[in-house]
């Protein structure tokens, strides 16, 4: 059986189908040849990239802060110590104004005083008199006796006479001191060199002898008590033993607001209250500033009631960097970037964390020490570093 030839259509259609494909496949190598080369991509994890600062070690004083009101180191009530009529006040005698030591502030009519003196002089004189014979009777008593020529009954009586004498002597020197000690007294003069806080009496009022005529406080030494936290007296090098040598006693810088400017004073911590407030922990350390008052020329006194800010000065502490807070990863370690920027994971020693600084030993200088914080990091981690920062240089 014959097998039937194609028909001449069919080829034509084989034909036109080969010659489509035949044209897509050149297009398609003409496509490929001319196209753009592209590059493999690195399918790799790039190393963190991580900030850093430059280490600068150095000596480092470190302070502690605290905050008070300026009060006066001694403060008195002056008081009358004879009654009577107020016949002048001293123009210092109101309140704010300032007084020298020894200034007669308040005087009270003398004249009682001065006729009681009198009489006291009068009565010491008579007393004088009578001893003076008493003597002269006892000792001619006393040589008759001797000689047998006199009794001891008279010798006796002239010896208790004697005593009697005496006793009315010394009665009378002391009636005369009193009335001269009072008469002293009418003069109130000024204990020490000072201000007054509020007077309390006018001319032509009678006062009673212990009447409060006006209260004072002291302007050569100014007090400020300063709380400070018991964890900062790891700073200061002072006891609780209280009063603090010369040599112990530490500067303090206090600062304040007064008048539109900023001001400040230098003084000194002169003793700690001992005691721990049992609610706050806290320590009150005392700091004197000597002659309040006596200020250079547009510089404000140190006034009592004066809010202010205190810097005291503690140990000072070699090779110590500071470092921003963000740079501790964890309790006690940093990241330390290698030459070849690899971390090092390296424990330091924190000594204290003030605001956004951090105090720290165990670390040389020009170092690089991380910001970046990198959870689980371990040595040996390759890293990126940006920028080259640098900590802040420690100020003696």
């Amino acid at each position: 059986m014959s097998r039937a030839l194609p028909s001449w259509t069919t080829i034509k259609r084989y034909l036109g189908s080969f010659s489509i494909a035949a044209v897509g496949l050149a297009l398609m190598v003409v496509i490929v040849a001319t196209g753009p080369v592209t590059e493999p991509e690195d399918s790799g994890i790039q190393p963190p990239l991580v900030r850093f600062v430059e280490v600068r070690p150095g000596p480092v004083l470190l302070t502690v802060a605290a905050h008070g009101v300026v009060l006066p180191k001694t403060e008195s009530r002056l008081v009358a110590e004879v009654s009577g009529r107020i016949v002048s006040v001293a123009d210092s005698m109101v309140s704010g104004g300032f007084f020298r030591r020894d200034d007669v502030l308040v005087t009270i009519d003398r004249v009682d005083y001065e006729l009681a003196l009198e009489q006291a002089r009068a009565r010491l004189s008579s007393a004088t008199s009578e001893l003076a014979q008493a003597r002269r009777a006892l000792a001619r008593h006393e040589r008759l006796a001797a000689t047998e020529a006199g009794s001891e009954s008279n010798r006796d009586e002239a010896e208790n006479r004697h005593l009697l004498a005496e006793a009315s002597f010394r009665d009378a020197t002391a009636q005369e001191k009193r009335a001269q000690r009072d008469l002293e007294r009418t003069r109130v003069v000024a204990p020490y060199d000072g201000r007054v806080r509020s007077e309390l009496v006018d001319p032509g009022q009678f006062v009673n002898r212990g009447e409060t005529l006006a209260n004072l406080y002291s302007v050569d030494v100014a007090e400020v008590r300063l709380p400070v936290h018991d964890e900062d007296l790891a700073f200061l090098p002072v006891s609780l033993g209280g009063a603090l040598s010369p040599a112990a006693q530490l500067t303090v810088v206090l600062r304040a607001r007064f008048a539109g400017r900023e001001h400040e004073w230098r003084g000194r911590i002169v003793r700690t209250e001992g005691e721990i407030d049992p609610g706050t922990r806290m320590v009150k350390m005392i700091a004197e500033v000597q002659r309040p008052y006596d200020q250079p020329e547009g510089k404000p006194p140190l006034t009592v009631g004066l809010f202010v800010d205190a810097e005291i000065e503690g140990r000072e502490f070699s090779n110590l960097v500071v470092l921003p807070r963000a740079a501790l990863q964890s309790q006690g370690h940093v990241h330390v970037v290698e030459g070849d920027d690899r971390l090092a994971v390296r424990e330091v020693e924190v000594l204290r964390l003030l605001g956004e600084e951090a105090y720290v030993l165990g670390l040389r200088r020009g170092e690089r020490v991380s910001l970046t914080r990198l959870p689980g990091a371990v040595d040996g981690l390759r890293v990126r570093t940006a920028g080259n920062g640098s900590a802040p240089e420690p100020s003696p």
